[in-house]
């Protein structure tokens, strides 16, 4: 066992005036309230595994890696942790602004217990991992947060840790630059590093994690495999009030109903929820030549906004198209994407003249509505979007979008793996006896 945590709790004075503070543990005149951070958490981690821990803002994750990296004290409990630990809590946590790259490159690794010689025989790779080219010998404060987080990451990855604990550090940077931290997490797993890892993200901590555990207000609702965790830590994520309160009772307990979902074709379904905070930051919209795409959106097929979907359910991809030229054979598109950027589906009106509008006006607009069946499973999705026509004779691109809407898929069928469900049941029977 490689950690072990038994009955952690913090808490944290809530005060106005630090005057409140003193008046109440000398005098016992004031009561200083407490933010209880960490409720009797308690959970192991065995070498060469990899723990997933998930849960809303304010969950305490920070707080609990915190104190197992021994930078904050728990006022409760015990923490054992066997070998070198290396951690990425904060971007350029221990970097000393006016230093330069390579100087934190040096203080930060002796941090983690690695002599000069150590630092120098491995130099060379952190300076290629971190790809930051002639700056590692500008001070760090003239970095951008992406250069910040890759000299970081760079660093603690390459220190040949026993443990590496990461918050988040996965979520910034460019898409080149996480996937070859993903890739070098796995790297790392094949070696048999034990690996505490938060993220939002819900592919990540399936893909990566061989358990997980859900933290809510300080306490640790349960623990399992990363699919299961991840699906109620969604339902519970998009939860309020007596809802919320009775959903983490049965988390807590284990009364949680997982049953399959069959394909609703019920033209009023409302299922499916909206996030306002669940917009793609990495959205490319192409030069328009012609029309103009506005409101790309999801609809549950009574008509209500969505980006939060349900699995077995159908949904309509929705977009405006504003025609600034009048337009030929006109067609329309739409594809689903995986957070790393794998094609799963999508549709074209191109292919079939029927589908395709022989004619529109310039100065119409189209209201396009591509009606599909959620068979995915938990994770976060990408959408593109797309509008054709003839011109002269060739087909081109009138506008186009790429990653114009995302969505997530919160309650998926337990019994699916892999990304696609196909609904594929299993019938077993006995044909020969022993």
């Amino acid at each position: 066992m490689v950690i072990r945590v038994r009955h952690i709790s913090k808490s944290f004075l809530m005060f106005d005036n630090p005057v409140q503070v003193i008046k109440d543990k000398l005098f016992g005149q004031e009561k200083v309230a407490r933010f209880h951070a960490l409720k009797n958490i308690s959970f192991s981690a065995n070498q060469g595994e990899t723990l997933g821990i998930v849960g809303h803002n304010g969950s305490g994750k920070s707080t609990l890696l915190q104190i197992i990296t021994g930078v904050m004290r728990a006022d409760e409990g015990l923490v054992e942790v066997q070998g070198r630990v290396a951690a990425l809590l904060e971007l350029g946590s221990g970097f000393n602004p006016e230093f330069t790259g390579r100087e934190n490159v040096f203080f930060s690794a002796s941090l983690l217990g690695l002599t000069e010689a150590e630092i120098n025989a491995k130099l060379d790779d952190i300076l290629a991992f971190s790809a930051i080219g002639e700056f590692i010998d500008r001070p760090v404060k003239t970095y951008s947060s992406g250069m910040m987080l890759r000299l970081a990451f760079s660093v603690v990855i390459n220190t040949d840790p026993d443990v590496l604990i990461v918050d988040e550090a996965l979520a910034v940077g460019d898409d080149a630059f996480q996937r070859k931290c993903h890739a070098r997490i796995k790297q790392l797993q094949s070696q048999g590093v034990t690996l505490l890892f938060v993220s939002h993200s819900a592919g990540q901590v399936i893909d990566l994690c061989d358990r997980a555990i859900l933290l809510d207000k300080g306490e640790m609702l349960m623990e399992g495999s990363p699919k299961s965790v991840v699906h109620n830590y969604h339902k519970l994520l998009h939860m309020q009030g007596a809802e919320r309160d009775e959903f983490r009772q049965q988390i807590l307990t284990g009364n949680i109903s997982n049953e399959p979902a069959a394909i609703i074709n019920d033209e009023q379904d409302n299922s499916g929820q909206l996030d306002d905070n669940l917009v793609p930051t990495s959205t490319v919209w192409y030069q328009p030549n012609g029309a103009f795409i506005s409101q790309p959106l999801l609809r549950n097929t009574a008509g209500q906004q969505v980006n939060l979907l349900q699995s077995g359910h159908q949904y309509d991809y929705c977009f405006h198209v504003e025609f600034t030229d009048d337009a030929f054979e006109v067609g329309f598109g739409m594809l689903i994407k995986t957070v790393a950027g794998a094609e799963l589906t999508g549709a074209t009106t191109t292919r079939n003249h029927e589908k395709r509008l022989p004619f529109v006006a310039k100065g119409q607009v189209i209201e396009v509505r591509f009606r599909f069946p959620c068979l995915l499973r938990n994770g976060t999705y990408f959408l593109n979007c797309g509008c054709s026509a003839l011109v002269q004779g060739e087909r081109r691109f009138l506008h186009r979008g790429v990653d114009a809407a995302m969505f997530a898929v919160v309650e998926e069928n337990p019994d699916a793996t892999g990304v696609i469900d196909f609904g594929i049941e299993l019938h077993a029977e006995v044909i020969d006896e022993a």
